[in-house]
């Protein structure tokens, strides 16, 4: 037996192999990114383009009023839309997405992005241009060092996921209750948990992503899963962003 483990032609068959895999693993991370980095583009792009075309400004720049178009989307009840459709449609792609079209997936993924960075378009009103993009930068450097972490990393990251999450429904739960309270305490505490626990969610995702590639898939359930790892890291990065900007972030 141990002859034939040296066997030359076997070893070779096996770096073949490996290499192949890792090839791969390498094209299905590759497209996990670009797909969350497409939507994240989407998100910014038409934030802006919808803050431009909601807000009245003075020569100095300063906003003095709203747009009508502004009125309808932050001052009516299609403010309520905007907030609970991205909502909607994350839950249906979770829930959804292994009987959907991987085609189907990828349309609903840019719709949510989409739908997001309308509703986003208030970020514009609260705080700063240059602090907006100060954080952004801030943002992505951090998401890219904790991704690669957890791509590079030999740790096993799952112990990480129940505490994750439990510290995630902690903190929505404060966020309803700050509704009413309207503390600002309460408010820091949140966005500095929020960060932590987006930054360990950024680590423990990349590597679900990974550990969840099989060489084996067809092209359907590959597709599913760049999906589905590219909503989860564009929701670690864009949910990180927010928490860092009610830090860090300027107010008008």
């Amino acid at each position: 037996m141990s002859d034939f483990d040296r066997n030359p032609a076997v070893q070779q068959g096996y770096a073949v192999d490996r290499a192949a895999i890792d090839q791969g693993l390498r094209a299905h991370m590759i497209g996990v990114y670009n797909y969350m980095a497409s939507g994240v583009a989407l998100t910014g792009a038409l934030a802006w383009i919808t803050f431009q075309f909601s807000v009245v400004t003075n020569e100095a720049g300063a906003i003095v009023g709203l747009t009508s178009l502004g009125q309808t989307l932050f001052q009516g009840p299609i403010m309520w839309v905007l907030v609970l459709a991205p909502l909607g449609l994350v839950f249906f792609l979770s829930f959804r997405i292994h009987k959907l079209q991987a085609s189907t997936a990828r349309l609903l993924f840019f719709v949510y992005a989409g739908l997001l960075g309308v509703a986003l378009a208030s970020i514009f009103m609260v705080y700063t241009h240059a602090s907006i993009a100060r954080v952004f930068f801030i943002a992505a450097a951090s998401f890219g060092a904790l991704s690669l972490y957890g791509y590079t990393t030999k740790r096993d990251l799952s112990g990480m996921g129940s505490f994750l999450f439990m510290g995630l429904i902690g903190i929505i739960l404060a966020m309803i209750v700050n509704l009413f309270l309207q503390s600002s305490a309460l408010e820091w505490t949140i966005s500095v948990i929020g960060v932590l626990i987006f930054a360990g969610l950024t680590a423990y995702d990349t590597q679900q992503i990974k550990e969840y590639y099989d060489p084996m898939d067809d092209g359907t359930v590959a597709g599913r899963k760049i999906i589905m790892g590219a909503l989860r890291l564009y929701l670690d990065f864009i949910n990180m962003f927010l928490f860092l900007l009610q830090l860090f972030g300027d107010r008008r």
